[in-house]
Protein backbone atom coordinates (compact mmCIF):
# COMPACT_ATOMS: atom_id res chain seq x y z
CA UNK A 1 0.00 0.00 0.00
CA UNK A 2 1.05 3.37 -0.71
CA UNK A 3 2.09 6.30 1.97
CA UNK A 4 -1.20 7.94 2.66
CA UNK A 5 -1.67 11.47 2.07
CA UNK A 6 -4.96 13.08 2.34
CA UNK A 7 -4.77 14.87 -1.35
CA UNK A 8 -4.36 11.38 -2.61
CA UNK A 9 -7.85 11.17 -2.45
CA UNK A 10 -9.18 14.05 -3.37
CA UNK A 11 -12.73 16.07 -2.20
CA UNK A 12 -15.38 15.15 -5.08
CA UNK A 13 -18.89 16.47 -3.84
CA UNK A 14 -21.51 16.04 -6.32
CA UNK A 15 -23.26 18.69 -6.35
CA UNK A 16 -20.04 20.92 -7.24
CA UNK A 17 -19.66 19.01 -10.37
CA UNK A 18 -22.44 16.98 -11.29
CA UNK A 19 -23.12 19.26 -14.74
CA UNK A 20 -19.65 18.29 -15.14
CA UNK A 21 -20.39 14.84 -14.50
CA UNK A 22 -23.40 14.40 -16.54
CA UNK A 23 -21.20 15.48 -19.58
CA UNK A 24 -18.59 13.54 -19.14
CA UNK A 25 -20.63 10.64 -19.30
CA UNK A 26 -21.92 11.37 -22.64
CA UNK A 27 -18.80 12.09 -23.78
CA UNK A 28 -17.15 9.31 -22.73
CA UNK A 29 -20.63 7.27 -24.42
CA UNK A 30 -19.62 8.59 -28.12
CA UNK A 31 -16.30 7.55 -27.67
CA UNK A 32 -17.08 4.04 -25.84
CA UNK A 33 -19.60 3.78 -28.78
CA UNK A 34 -16.64 3.93 -31.25
CA UNK A 35 -14.59 1.00 -29.24
CA UNK A 36 -17.82 -1.25 -29.17
CA UNK A 37 -18.02 -0.47 -33.26
CA UNK A 38 -14.39 -1.39 -34.06
CA UNK A 39 -13.77 -3.91 -31.01
CA UNK A 40 -14.37 -7.91 -31.91
CA UNK A 41 -16.37 -9.36 -29.20
CA UNK A 42 -15.23 -10.80 -25.98
CA UNK A 43 -17.01 -12.46 -23.42
CA UNK A 44 -18.74 -10.38 -20.99
CA UNK A 45 -18.72 -7.03 -23.30
CA UNK A 46 -15.18 -7.13 -21.79
CA UNK A 47 -14.28 -5.26 -25.40
CA UNK A 48 -16.36 -2.08 -24.77
CA UNK A 49 -14.82 -0.31 -21.71
CA UNK A 50 -12.06 2.60 -21.30
CA UNK A 51 -8.88 2.01 -19.26
CA UNK A 52 -7.01 3.96 -17.00
CA UNK A 53 -3.70 5.79 -18.50
CA UNK A 54 -1.16 8.06 -16.62
CA UNK A 55 -3.49 11.10 -17.99
CA UNK A 56 -7.06 9.97 -18.37
CA UNK A 57 -8.76 7.20 -19.93
CA UNK A 58 -8.25 5.50 -23.42
CA UNK A 59 -9.87 3.20 -25.37
CA UNK A 60 -6.79 1.00 -26.11
CA UNK A 61 -5.73 0.19 -29.99
CA UNK A 62 -9.04 -0.84 -32.04
CA UNK A 63 -8.16 -2.22 -35.47
CA UNK A 64 -9.47 -0.46 -38.14
CA UNK A 65 -8.64 -2.90 -41.26
CA UNK A 66 -4.82 -3.42 -41.39
CA UNK A 67 -4.28 0.01 -39.47
CA UNK A 68 -5.40 0.53 -35.55
CA UNK A 69 -5.90 3.65 -33.87
CA UNK A 70 -6.56 4.32 -30.19
CA UNK A 71 -8.64 7.71 -28.48
CA UNK A 72 -7.40 9.60 -25.08
CA UNK A 73 -8.97 11.38 -22.58
CA UNK A 74 -6.32 13.59 -21.62
CA UNK A 75 -7.31 15.12 -18.08
CA UNK A 76 -4.01 16.99 -17.15
CA UNK A 77 -3.59 18.78 -20.35
CA UNK A 78 -7.59 19.01 -21.18
CA UNK A 79 -7.92 17.56 -24.88
CA UNK A 80 -9.27 14.45 -26.50
CA UNK A 81 -6.26 13.16 -28.39
CA UNK A 82 -6.89 10.67 -31.59
CA UNK A 83 -3.88 8.62 -32.40
CA UNK A 84 -3.09 6.10 -35.84
CA UNK A 85 -0.74 3.53 -36.09
CA UNK A 86 0.66 5.69 -39.05
CA UNK A 87 1.34 8.16 -36.57
CA UNK A 88 -1.54 10.56 -37.27
CA UNK A 89 -3.13 12.59 -34.47
CA UNK A 90 -5.97 14.93 -34.00
CA UNK A 91 -6.77 16.46 -30.63
CA UNK A 92 -10.30 18.50 -29.15
CA UNK A 93 -10.46 20.97 -26.74
CA UNK A 94 -11.79 19.81 -23.80
CA UNK A 95 -13.75 22.81 -22.56
CA UNK A 96 -17.49 23.55 -22.36
CA UNK A 97 -19.33 22.57 -25.19
CA UNK A 98 -22.44 20.92 -26.02
CA UNK A 99 -22.41 16.75 -26.90
CA UNK A 100 -23.72 17.59 -29.88
CA UNK A 101 -20.67 20.00 -30.53
CA UNK A 102 -18.51 17.04 -28.98
CA UNK A 103 -20.09 14.07 -31.23
CA UNK A 104 -19.85 16.80 -34.19
CA UNK A 105 -16.02 17.80 -33.57
CA UNK A 106 -15.19 13.83 -32.80
CA UNK A 107 -16.37 12.42 -36.03
CA UNK A 108 -14.96 15.08 -37.92
CA UNK A 109 -11.70 14.50 -36.70
CA UNK A 110 -12.25 10.63 -37.37
CA UNK A 111 -13.01 11.87 -41.16
CA UNK A 112 -9.67 14.07 -41.56
CA UNK A 113 -7.77 11.24 -40.06
CA UNK A 114 -9.62 8.94 -43.18
CA UNK A 115 -11.43 6.23 -39.94
CA UNK A 116 -14.90 6.34 -41.05
CA UNK A 117 -17.13 4.82 -38.07
CA UNK A 118 -20.61 4.42 -37.75
CA UNK A 119 -22.13 4.38 -34.10
CA UNK A 120 -25.72 4.37 -32.75
CA UNK A 121 -26.12 7.76 -31.33
CA UNK A 122 -28.67 6.90 -28.47
CA UNK A 123 -27.18 6.90 -25.23
CA UNK A 124 -27.20 3.88 -22.95
CA UNK A 125 -28.21 2.91 -19.19
CA UNK A 126 -29.49 6.46 -18.35
CA UNK A 127 -33.07 8.25 -17.66
CA UNK A 128 -34.74 10.33 -20.92
CA UNK A 129 -32.09 9.70 -23.52
CA UNK A 130 -30.86 12.25 -26.12
CA UNK A 131 -29.26 11.45 -28.94
CA UNK A 132 -25.45 12.82 -29.02
CA UNK A 133 -26.73 14.64 -32.45
CA UNK A 134 -29.40 16.39 -30.52
CA UNK A 135 -28.23 17.35 -26.82
CA UNK A 136 -27.89 20.56 -26.42
CA UNK A 137 -28.33 19.88 -22.81
CA UNK A 138 -25.46 18.93 -21.36
CA UNK A 139 -22.52 21.08 -21.80
CA UNK A 140 -20.68 21.54 -18.60
CA UNK A 141 -17.07 21.14 -17.92
CA UNK A 142 -15.02 21.89 -15.02
CA UNK A 143 -11.64 21.46 -15.37
CA UNK A 144 -10.61 21.14 -11.76
CA UNK A 145 -13.45 18.30 -10.94
CA UNK A 146 -12.48 16.47 -14.26
CA UNK A 147 -9.04 16.08 -13.08
CA UNK A 148 -9.96 14.62 -9.59
CA UNK A 149 -12.46 12.49 -10.84
CA UNK A 150 -9.33 11.04 -12.77
CA UNK A 151 -7.50 11.18 -9.45
CA UNK A 152 -10.05 9.19 -7.40
CA UNK A 153 -10.04 6.59 -10.48
CA UNK A 154 -6.33 6.46 -10.33
CA UNK A 155 -6.29 5.59 -6.91
CA UNK A 156 -9.00 3.05 -6.89
CA UNK A 157 -7.88 1.75 -9.71
CA UNK A 158 -4.10 0.82 -7.50
CA UNK A 159 -6.38 -0.65 -5.33
CA UNK A 160 -8.66 -2.44 -7.31
CA UNK A 161 -5.62 -3.82 -9.16
CA UNK A 162 -3.67 -5.21 -6.13
CA UNK A 163 -6.80 -6.62 -5.20
CA UNK A 164 -7.55 -8.38 -8.28
CA UNK A 165 -3.85 -10.04 -8.06
CA UNK A 166 -5.41 -12.27 -4.73
CA UNK A 167 -7.61 -13.84 -6.78
CA UNK A 168 -6.43 -17.07 -8.82
CA UNK A 169 -9.70 -17.73 -10.75
CA UNK A 170 -11.33 -15.97 -13.73
CA UNK A 171 -10.84 -12.20 -13.12
CA UNK A 172 -11.89 -9.03 -15.32
CA UNK A 173 -9.28 -6.52 -16.20
CA UNK A 174 -10.09 -3.49 -13.93
CA UNK A 175 -12.23 -1.59 -16.35
CA UNK A 176 -14.05 1.69 -16.31
CA UNK A 177 -17.72 0.97 -17.93
CA UNK A 178 -19.21 4.07 -19.86
CA UNK A 179 -22.11 3.01 -19.80
CA UNK A 180 -22.61 3.03 -15.72
CA UNK A 181 -19.92 5.52 -15.61
CA UNK A 182 -18.10 3.66 -13.33
CA UNK A 183 -14.77 1.56 -12.60
CA UNK A 184 -15.20 -2.14 -11.98
CA UNK A 185 -13.76 -5.28 -11.44
CA UNK A 186 -15.24 -8.38 -11.14
CA UNK A 187 -14.28 -12.50 -10.00
CA UNK A 188 -16.02 -15.43 -11.37
CA UNK A 189 -16.83 -18.69 -9.05
CA UNK A 190 -15.96 -20.54 -12.18
CA UNK A 191 -19.79 -22.16 -12.84
CA UNK A 192 -22.57 -20.82 -14.65
CA UNK A 193 -25.35 -18.75 -13.23
CA UNK A 194 -29.29 -19.59 -13.86
CA UNK A 195 -30.54 -18.17 -16.97
CA UNK A 196 -31.94 -14.60 -17.06
CA UNK A 197 -35.07 -15.31 -19.66
CA UNK A 198 -36.26 -11.97 -19.03
CA UNK A 199 -33.19 -9.99 -19.34
CA UNK A 200 -32.13 -8.33 -22.76
CA UNK A 201 -28.71 -9.84 -24.40
CA UNK A 202 -26.74 -7.67 -22.60
CA UNK A 203 -27.60 -8.36 -19.41
CA UNK A 204 -27.65 -12.00 -20.25
CA UNK A 205 -24.33 -12.11 -21.70
CA UNK A 206 -22.53 -10.21 -18.40
CA UNK A 207 -24.08 -12.61 -16.07
CA UNK A 208 -24.27 -15.75 -17.60
CA UNK A 209 -21.62 -16.73 -14.76
CA UNK A 210 -21.93 -16.85 -11.00
CA UNK A 211 -19.68 -13.27 -9.96
CA UNK A 212 -18.81 -10.83 -7.45
CA UNK A 213 -17.97 -7.71 -8.62
CA UNK A 214 -16.97 -4.41 -6.73
CA UNK A 215 -16.62 -0.94 -8.63
CA UNK A 216 -16.26 3.14 -7.43
CA UNK A 217 -19.19 4.94 -8.84
CA UNK A 218 -19.16 8.61 -8.56
CA UNK A 219 -23.24 9.36 -8.25
CA UNK A 220 -25.80 10.85 -9.75
CA UNK A 221 -30.08 10.75 -9.65
CA UNK A 222 -31.46 9.14 -6.78
CA UNK A 223 -27.60 8.79 -5.34
CA UNK A 224 -25.87 11.70 -3.66
CA UNK A 225 -22.77 11.09 -3.17
CA UNK A 226 -19.71 9.31 -4.12
CA UNK A 227 -19.39 5.19 -3.20
CA UNK A 228 -17.80 1.85 -3.98
CA UNK A 229 -19.91 -0.99 -4.26
CA UNK A 230 -20.04 -4.78 -4.08
CA UNK A 231 -22.60 -7.53 -5.67
CA UNK A 232 -23.07 -10.78 -5.71
CA UNK A 233 -24.90 -12.52 -8.36
CA UNK A 234 -27.11 -14.59 -7.74
CA UNK A 235 -27.37 -12.93 -4.64
CA UNK A 236 -27.32 -16.03 -1.67
CA UNK A 237 -29.60 -15.63 0.84
CA UNK A 238 -28.90 -13.90 4.30
CA UNK A 239 -26.00 -11.50 2.26
CA UNK A 240 -27.75 -8.63 3.24
CA UNK A 241 -27.43 -9.62 6.95
CA UNK A 242 -23.57 -9.82 6.63
CA UNK A 243 -21.21 -8.03 8.79
CA UNK A 244 -18.60 -6.34 6.59
CA UNK A 245 -15.77 -4.26 7.21
CA UNK A 246 -14.85 -0.85 7.33
CA UNK A 247 -17.85 -0.28 10.06
CA UNK A 248 -18.81 2.35 7.61
CA UNK A 249 -19.82 -0.08 4.95
CA UNK A 250 -23.26 -0.74 4.38
CA UNK A 251 -25.89 -3.19 2.38
CA UNK A 252 -28.20 -0.74 0.53
CA UNK A 253 -31.53 -2.38 -0.13
CA UNK A 254 -32.64 0.20 -2.75
CA UNK A 255 -29.54 -1.30 -4.69
CA UNK A 256 -29.20 -4.43 -3.54
CA UNK A 257 -25.13 -3.54 -2.87
CA UNK A 258 -22.77 -3.45 -0.46
CA UNK A 259 -21.82 0.60 -0.21
CA UNK A 260 -18.90 2.56 1.29
CA UNK A 261 -19.32 6.03 0.72
CA UNK A 262 -16.69 8.04 -0.75
CA UNK A 263 -16.46 10.62 2.19
CA UNK A 264 -16.12 7.99 4.76
CA UNK A 265 -13.47 6.78 2.89
CA UNK A 266 -11.65 10.14 2.85
CA UNK A 267 -12.03 10.47 6.58
CA UNK A 268 -9.97 7.63 7.78
CA UNK A 269 -6.74 7.26 8.98
CA UNK A 270 -5.73 5.11 6.25
CA UNK A 271 -7.62 4.89 3.38
CA UNK A 272 -5.91 2.37 1.62
CA UNK A 273 -6.49 -0.26 4.14
CA UNK A 274 -10.64 0.86 4.63
CA UNK A 275 -10.92 0.23 1.20
CA UNK A 276 -9.27 -3.21 0.55
CA UNK A 277 -11.34 -4.42 4.04
CA UNK A 278 -14.42 -3.18 2.41
CA UNK A 279 -13.25 -5.28 -1.08
CA UNK A 280 -11.95 -8.12 0.93
CA UNK A 281 -15.20 -8.90 3.25
CA UNK A 282 -17.73 -7.89 0.78
CA UNK A 283 -16.15 -10.64 -1.32
CA UNK A 284 -15.67 -13.11 1.24
CA UNK A 285 -19.13 -12.72 2.76
CA UNK A 286 -20.77 -13.03 -1.46
CA UNK A 287 -18.21 -15.93 -1.95
CA UNK A 288 -18.57 -18.05 1.30
CA UNK A 289 -22.57 -17.63 1.24
CA UNK A 290 -22.69 -18.91 -2.57
CA UNK A 291 -20.03 -21.61 -1.51
CA UNK A 292 -17.49 -21.00 -3.88
CA UNK A 293 -14.61 -22.92 -4.01
CA UNK A 294 -12.21 -20.63 -2.06
CA UNK A 295 -9.68 -22.52 -1.21
CA UNK A 296 -9.31 -23.13 -5.05
CA UNK A 297 -9.98 -19.68 -6.26
CA UNK A 298 -7.63 -17.37 -3.94
CA UNK A 299 -4.24 -16.69 -3.44
CA UNK A 300 -2.70 -17.88 -0.09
Amino acid sequence: MSEQNPEVWPALPLDAWDETRATLHMWTQVVGKIRLAQSPHINHWWQVPLYLTARGLTTSPMPYGARSFEIDFDFISHQLIIKTSEGASRSIALEPRTVAEFYRLVMEALGALDLEVKIWTMPVEIPDPIPFTEDETHAAYDAEYAHRFWRVLVQADRVFKEFRGRFTGKVSPVHFFWGSFDLAVTRFSGRPAPERPEADPITREAYSHEVISHGFWPGGGEMKGAAFYSYTAPEPEGLSEQAIRPAQGFYSKEMSEFLLMYDDLRASAQPDEALMEFLQSTYEAGATLAAWDRQALEVV
